[in-house]
């Protein structure tokens, strides 16, 4: 076995040391751990602000992405000593560990130790460290051969529901098959109430389309629908980041959406909406900025009834 090609930089005047640089991560299109690096650090001003003060669940590709990978939520042994971490409980451990020592990812320098970890994808919950929800997540995901148009079409109803209630929602595909509706919300309301809402607007929408959706998570039931998944706001629970790379045979990343490309691929335009690879998601940063900014800003609570 050859030996590691290290190299040691420093970022943001933290020193890391990187290794194999060019080791394939994605076989199929060649893309290597440094270009997930690069990735990462050139996304970073858009991604970061979604990441900060969450808990961070990684999925670890050490070996790419036709490989084995492992959920990671406890910080590594080998985490610098600067790396924020935060002990929280962790239901459900797959090591029945009642608290976990999390990375919370807030600046350059951590993210960056994260990609040379080959922590390809970055999923976090809908609330921040010692507070409430204040995000709504409604996921779609389509069952075959429904797919990515027919999400749209599902999104614009959920888009018209919501906004009947004063919930305005921000769509980005997930960077797989689906895509995802995030609705800024006060932060003042529990994990349940979030999750009860989004239960009631997905049956809602079920009872209306019941030919295009489905509320239910039997698979059986999916076939050519679009099930809502609304138990993604369970506080258990986490959902990628915006601009996480995902790992497909392609670098793809959860990329964020204008609603006008949403109705055009409603409508049938071809590639109006699809996974969107890396460096055409760098690419649109450039055009539109980060698409999913005012989720930053918090919303209203939701209605109880």
């Amino acid at each position: 076995m050859p030996a590691e090609r290290r190299v040691r930089v420093e970022v943001e005047g933290r020193e890391l040391e990187l290794s194999n640089l060019d080791k394939v991560l994605y076989p199929a299109s060649g893309f290597t751990k440094g270009e997930v690096i690069d990735y990462y650090t050139r996304v970073s001003t858009a991604l970061l602000p979604h990441l900060r003060n969450r808990p961070l669940t990684r999925i670890r590709y050490p070996n790419g992405v036709d490989a084995s990978f492992f959920f990671e939520k406890n910080a590594p042994a080998s985490t610098p000593d600067w790396v924020r971490l935060e002990r929280l409980p962790s239901p459900g451990s797959s090591k029945d560990r009642e608290v976990l020592d999390y990375v919370v990812c807030e600046d350059l320098p951590t993210l960056v130790w994260l990609a040379n970890l080959a922590a390809l994808e970055l999923h976090v919950p809908q609330w921040r460290i010692g507070a409430e929800p204040d995000l709504m997540v409604m996921d779609l995901d389509p069952g075959a051969p429904a797919g990515l148009a027919e999400c749209c079409g599902v999104a614009l109803l959920i888009r018209e529901r919501l906004d009947a209630d004063g919930i305005t929602s921000y769509p980005k595909t997930s960077g797989r098959k689906g895509m995802q509706l995030s609705c800024p919300i006060s932060g003042r309301q529990s994990a349940e109430v979030v999750s009860g809402y989004a239960r009631r607007v997905a049956e809602e929408l079920a009872r209306e389309v019941p030919k295009s959706v489905t509320a239910q998570m039997a698979r059986r039931l999916r076939p050519g629908k679009v099930f809502i998944d609304w138990s993604q706001n369970n506080a258990a629970k986490t959902t990628v980041a915006p601009y996480s790379l995902r790992a497909q045979p392609v670098p793809s990343a959860s990329t964020p959406l204008t609603w006008a490309e949403v109705e055009a691929a409603a409508e049938g335009e071809p590639g109006a909406v699809r996974q969107f690879p890396a460096a055409e998601v760098l690419s649109r940063i450039e055009e539109y900025g980060d698409l999913m900014v005012d989720l930053l800003d918090g919303g209203p609570e939701l209605p109880l009834r």
